[in-house]
């Protein structure tokens, strides 16, 4: 699906500790956090960026941990 102009934004660097050693790149699509990787990623890198976004859903699916937004309060 196209994006729209200025939604999809590169604001980190896979630098210091803070994503997973594997990371290869971190973007943001809205209020989601998308991290790509050189290789897969593994359940130990899954629970690294799980424990950085506490309360928010977060999946991997091979190469890619997506954080994803938090759903809107009052439904």
């Amino acid at each position: 699906m196209p994006q729209a102009t200025g939604e999809v934004r590169i604001a980190e660097t896979a630098s210091g500790g803070a994503w997973p050693v594997r990371t290869q790149a971190v973007s943001y699509v809205g209020s989601a956090c998308v991290i790509a990787g050189a290789d897969d990623f593994d359940l130990d890198d899954l629970n690294l960026v799980r424990h950085r976004s506490p309360g928010r859903r977060v999946t991997l699916d091979g190469d890619v941990i997506t954080v994803w937004p938090t759903p809107p309060q009052g439904g």
